[in-house]
């Protein structure tokens, strides 16, 4: 492959490497036993095109495999005891984790997926680089605090700290890349202002935010952007795949694929290619996890493809936007579609919106959308008109708002639940969360 690094490689070089790469894949699927009863046999893969006959994956496919085969299912290329990592997404609608097996050279290959990540980020020499949540078995940022050490970042992390402490610990360590959820930089930024801490004055200088759409919003970005100081980047991710891409720091506002991992279709809901431009689901093939590939794997999540050119240059394929929505976070009220990363658009325009969350009630005739908000101190009274106001015009359908005492909401430090859905016997379905990724597959990587 030509030039200095595979990311700003032409797109006839990521071309030829994708069809080598293809070509390694068959050759794990061959010796892996979930792809060979799914397909009937050995594929023949020599180009992104092959991979159209095949049919798709989807999750529901790998929760009853697992089912099937306790606990880890049949999706390896590798006997087990070859096998040394494995992660899980938080729980499915049943309560049935996905769980995720990696070797030794499969989790290598994730790791390295972030020295191209962090150069298309904007990482610099000499950054330090702080992780404020505790690790748990989801995959989210395990890769990218393992890459941060193994390129020689000041790499920190803060489990078992209250969000007072990480705050002073990311000060007293001049850390100046931080990652995390959109919703953790919020509090983070909320606990800073109850503290008397500025951090617009501290040494942090970019925010990477995964496991939600909230990097995706202009509203939140700016939000966060304004409380920090600093840049925000998005990426993205899924516990079924890893990292799949990173925003540039020329183009805000889209997140480029790693496509020397992966190969990338968009599609609508009977399963077609959508036309250039278009919104639909993010099919990922992939190239470098080959332990436990994915071929065809139905992300879940809704994106467009940019069509321009980047002003960076890569020829990396560029997701507009980032992930725009769910397929199924979609809620319908009287013949109007919306997605919850709508609402949040309008919600964090206003400075005096602290929080909020959405119940969808379907008890009566027709379905009733409340949003709770939390309000700022000192909070003009007639915010709720505007809001109420705002959503009519932009949205088309009007909302119940309700005010909530301040701090009665969540502030989890990974992704936040948002949407509550009470269905018509009475009961309250917490499953349905505005931001739960399918990690983006549970999301985070």
């Amino acid at each position: 492959m030509s030039g200095p690094h595979p990311e700003d490689a032409p797109r006839d070089a990521l071309d030829r490497l994708q069809a080598e790469r293809l070509a390694a894949l068959a050759r794990a699927l061959a010796a892996n036993p979930f792809y060979r009863a799914k397909f009937g046999g050995p594929v023949d893969l020599r180009s992104p095109a092959d991979l159209l006959g095949l049919p798709f994956t989807t999750k529901a496919e790998l929760i009853a495999d697992q089912a099937e085969h306790p606990p880890y299912g049949t999706d390896h290329s590798e006997p087990l005891d070859r096998y040394c990592r494995l992660h899980q997404t938080s729980g499915t609608t049943n309560g049935r984790p996905l769980r995720w097996l990696d070797t030794h050279e499969s989790w290598d290959a994730l790791v390295c997926s972030w020295e191209p990540g962090f150069r298309i980020l904007g990482l610099r020499p000499g950054d330090r680089l702080f992780f404020p949540f505790s690790f748990g078995p989801f995959l989210g940022f395990w890769t990218a605090f393992e890459a941060g050490c193994r390129l020689g970042y000041f790499t920190l992390t803060g489990g078992g700290m209250s969000s007072v402490a990480r705050l002073r610990f990311l000060l007293d360590h001049g850390v100046t890349v931080v990652f995390c959820t959109p919703t953790y930089a919020l509090r983070l930024a909320e606990v800073a202002g109850q503290e008397g801490i500025d951090l617009a004055s501290s040494p942090v200088r970019l925010l990477v935010v995964a496991g939600e759409p909230g990097g995706g919003i202009p509203a939140t970005r700016q939000r966060i952007e304004d409380a920090w100081g600093a840049r925000l980047a998005d990426h993205n991710g899924l516990t079924e795949v890893g990292p799949v891409g990173m925003e540039c720091v020329a183009n805000p506002l889209g997140i480029h694929v790693l496509e020397m991992n992966y190969v990338v279709e968009v599609i609508d809901a009977a399963g077609n290619p959508v036309p250039p431009g278009a919104e639909g689901e993010l099919v990922l093939t992939t190239l470098h996890r080959l332990a436990s590939p994915l071929v065809r794997y139905r992300t879940g999540d809704l994106v467009r493809i940019d069509t321009r050119p980047c002003p960076c240059g890569r020829a990396l394929k560029r997701l507009d936007g980032g992930v725009r929505g769910r397929v199924d976070d979609m809620i319908t009220l009287r013949g109007n579609n919306v997605h919850p990363s709508a609402i949040q658009a309008i919600l964090h325009r206003f400075a005096e919106v602290a929080e909020h969350r959405l119940e969808v009630d379907r008890h009566g005739t027709l379905p009733v959308l409340r949003i709770e908000l939390e309000l700022a101190a000192g909070a003009d009274e007639g915010v709720l008109a505007r809001i109420d106001q705002t959503i009519r015009a932009e949205l088309l359908f009007r909302a119940e708002l309700r005010v909530v005492p301040n701090g009665s909401l969540p502030r989890p430090e990974l992704k936040a639940q948002r949407l509550l859905r009470k269905n018509s016997s009475g009961g309250t379905d917490p499953t349905a969360d505005l931001l739960k990724q399918s990690v983006p597959g549970e999301r985070g990587a």
